[in-house]
């Protein structure tokens, strides 16, 4: 039993999770500052639209991060807390100034493409190791951020 972590699964395949998670994390926190910028920044004929969807958005990100790290901590892992950790393992880039709709659309989708890959591969290495919690966190989030792939999409008319 000295192989299983507090809530009963591997300690070993638990550590590739919370290694994957902490690149999760990163590109969260990334992703929600972008998008804090993006509703700060926007302007023009779409403002108020866009205005009110990056804050729901960086919302999202917001509460997502906090149950990533929370995971993190139930798998018996420390989350990474600090942008210098981040810029080592994110895969999303930090924006510039962005005031622009469509632009900071195509940033959204850009990240989305980036999170949901990494998501599908932390929901296989998840599933391997039994590890239902972080499957279905996963899961959830999959399934939420494709349906806002599909609107941000279509607000382009892509």
């Amino acid at each position: 039993m000295s192989n299983l972590n507090q809530i009963g699964l591997d300690k070993e395949k638990s550590k590739a999770i919370i290694l994957h998670l902490n690149e999760l994390l990163a590109d969260y926190s990334i992703f929600y500052q972008n998008t804090r910028g993006f509703h700060w920044n926007i302007k023009g004929d779409k403002f108020f639209e866009l205005h009110d969807k990056f804050e729901d958005l960086y919302g999202d990100l917001y509460n997502s991060i906090d149950e990533i790290a929370e995971r993190i901590k139930m798998l018996g892992g420390i989350p990474n807390h600090n942008f210098t950790d981040y810029a080592k393992v994110t895969s999303i880039k930090e924006s510039g100034l962005v005031s622009d709709g469509k632009k900071a659309v195509e940033e959204i989708l850009e990240a989305f493409k980036i999170i949901l890959a990494k998501q599908r591969n932390i929901l296989e290495a998840s599933a391997q190791a039994d590890d239902e919690g972080t499957n279905a966190l996963m899961s959830d989030y999959i399934s939420k951020q494709e349906k806002l792939v599909w609107m941000y999409s279509s607000f382009l008319g892509i």
